[in-house]
């Protein structure tokens, strides 16, 4: 078929349902309930406790567009789980979990009406605004991520900060920490470290506390509602993990982090892995960062008067930008393989 608009609009729309289907799912447990079972629609209905007329629709439309697996040589037909799916739907513990996600994105229904208006006046969301579930769901996404991949395959090639967390006691400073997932992790992989991590979310900090708590590290790991710009201390490394393109004014909170490692402390910035500059059309990250920004990053980033408005797609030269009238001298990009994130060390 060719690649028409219309045939892209048909295509979206498709990725429109699956989503909010899958959104279903979730929110009401049939995924869990069906687990590794292979289930009737009747049996499903039972289990997961929704009705079952519905269960057999929703059953029916998930092994249409791919997502469960149907057996039709019986009658009726039974539905179960493929391994993979699961994975992604169901086990939050997985870097491939897409769970959290869907969570996310379905939440942006409730936000559409306020960010038409913010849009006429130039106005912006509070990061409340966008409630609960939004804030759940980025914390939830960036979780088995940093759990794993930031203490394996991007800390250890941070240098001279791995030699610091290796040799003994480090004091680390996580800026715009959220769920409080990167500051958990670096702890939890390295036990000599203590993080203080910040966020001007109180309902995410609420958050970080409670995961810490239940991490065992609440001893070592202290989250506080603050505006960055305004800490006073110091530490071996001041961190930023996918939020500098969301502040108001992020030359202050760059200034500030590097008064935190003004003693032979290191600076890490990371943020989205755009493209240098504006291409079009752009690629699947590209094309994925201008969706989160027009509905979530800038609406919150313009939020505040003043804002530089930067939104989620911030260029490396932009950033390079805030880190010299922050007062930096260089911004190196590091040779990580971050996915859909790019790492910066600031001197």
């Amino acid at each position: 078929m060719a690649d028409t608009f219309p045939d892209r609009v048909h295509d979206a729309t498709l990725g429109y349902f699956q989503i909010l289907s899958m959104y279903l799912g979730l929110r009401l447990g049939l995924y869990e309930a069906i687990g590794d079972s292979e289930l009737t629609t009747d049996a499903l209905a039972e289990r997961a406790g929704i009705d079952a007329r519905y269960a057999r629709e929703w059953c029916e439309q998930q092994a249409t567009v791919g997502i469960l697996a149907a057996d039709t040589r019986q009658e009726p037909p039974t539905f179960r789980l493929p391994k993979d799916v699961q994975e992604s739907l169901v086990d939050p513990d997985s870097v491939s979990y897409l769970g959290a996600t869907i969570r996310q994105l379905a939440s942006l229904r409730a936000v559409i009406d306020p960010v038409v208006e913010a849009y006429r006046t130039g106005a912006g969301l509070e990061a409340d605004q966008f409630g609960a579930e939004s804030a759940d769901g980025q914390g939830d996404s960036n979780r088995p991520v940093y759990l794993t991949t930031l203490p394996t395959d991007w800390l250890p090639n941070i240098e001279p900060f791995r030699s610091t967390l290796e040799a003994g006691p480090a004091h680390v400073i996580d800026i715009g920490c959220g769920h409080g997932w990167s500051s958990i992790a670096l702890a939890l992989a390295y036990p000599g470290a203590s993080v203080d991590g910040y966020d001007p979310d109180a309902y995410s900090i609420e958050q970080a506390r409670t995961h810490a708590e239940d991490a065992g590290v609440a001893d070592r790991v202290r989250f506080r509602v603050a505006d960055a710009a305004t800490i006073d201390a110091t530490a071996d490394l001041a961190m930023a993990f996918e939020c500098v393109h969301d502040m108001p004014q992020p030359v202050p909170v760059l200034r500030a982090m590097r008064e935190m490692a003004a003693n032979d402390g290191t600076v890490i910035v990371m943020d989205e892995n755009v493209q240098p500059s504006f291409v079009a059309p752009g690629d699947d990250i590209e094309r994925l960062m201008y969706g989160f920004s027009t509905l979530v990053c800038l609406p919150d980033g313009m939020s505040h008067p003043g804002s530089v408005g930067t939104g989620t797609v911030m260029r490396p030269s932009t950033f390079e930008g805030y880190a010299r009238d922050a007062g930096f001298s260089g911004v190196e990009i590091l040779p990580i393989d971050g996915g859909f994130w790019r790492f910066y060390r600031l001197s």
